[in-house]
């Protein structure tokens, strides 16, 4: 992977963006679907919910806005598309499945902004970009699930409405190591910035000099 990403660089890939002056944390589909065994949807992410919810914690106490999303279809699935013919096991999203529930360590409280989406990205069909540009929100520190599909999609979609991502490794998970590792190496090197729980705590409290 080092390797690859050298490679990357090398032909004038990843770049810094660096953290504006103006954060929020946005987190993804922090859903019970993906942590209980009778779900289609279930992956090993344990770590990753715990690590989100730390930056959450971190994000509220440090007094800035917190974003959720998640997933909700009317029963039949009608206002899902083709994202829901395609993946078949988004049913577990229909209205009034308790799978579509937040995780319990990671529940918006009542000043926090939820975003409601049918699709990948948390910025496709919503009021997302609208809602953050109110508020002068100049950078998401993204956690959430999962990082080769939702995770992914509203990050690049973030870059694309002029927010600079900046993608929390440790919490975000996937169904396979594998799929997560490489979708933040390719999320590197070209949308978004990928970095640890220790660096986004320490900017998001102001004990490091994290603007540019």
């Amino acid at each position: 992977m080092n390797d690859t990403l050298g490679s990357y660089r090398g032909s004038g890939f990843a770049g810094r963006l660096g953290p504006g002056r103006r954060p929020a944390v946005l987190a993804i589909d922090l859903a019970m679907a993906y942590l209980d065994d009778s779900s289609p949807l279930r992956a090993p992410v344990e770590d990753a919910v715990e690590t989100a919810a730390v930056l959450i914690d971190t994000g509220r106490r440090a007094g800035v806005p917190v974003v959720f999303t998640r997933v909700s279809y009317l029963p039949g699935g009608a206002d899902g598309g083709l994202f829901r013919r395609k993946i078949p096991s988004l049913k577990v999203f229909e209205e009034g499945s308790a799978l579509a529930d937040f995780v319990p360590a990671c529940r918006p409280r009542p000043d926090d902004t939820v975003v409601t989406k049918q699709y990948a990205s948390a910025f496709f069909g919503t009021s997302l970009a609208s809602t953050l540009t109110a508020q002068g929100i100049d950078t998401l520190y993204i956690c959430g699930l999962s990082t080769s599909g939702c995770v992914r999609a509203s990050a690049t979609d973030a870059l694309q409405h002029g927010f600079r991502p900046l993608i929390v490794a440790d919490a975000c998970g996937d169904r396979e190591a594998s799929l997560h590792d490489a979708n933040l190496l390719d999320l590197q090197a070209k949308y978004a910035d990928v970095i640890g729980i220790d660096d986004a705590v320490s900017w998001l409290t102001g004990s490091a000099d994290s603007s540019s």
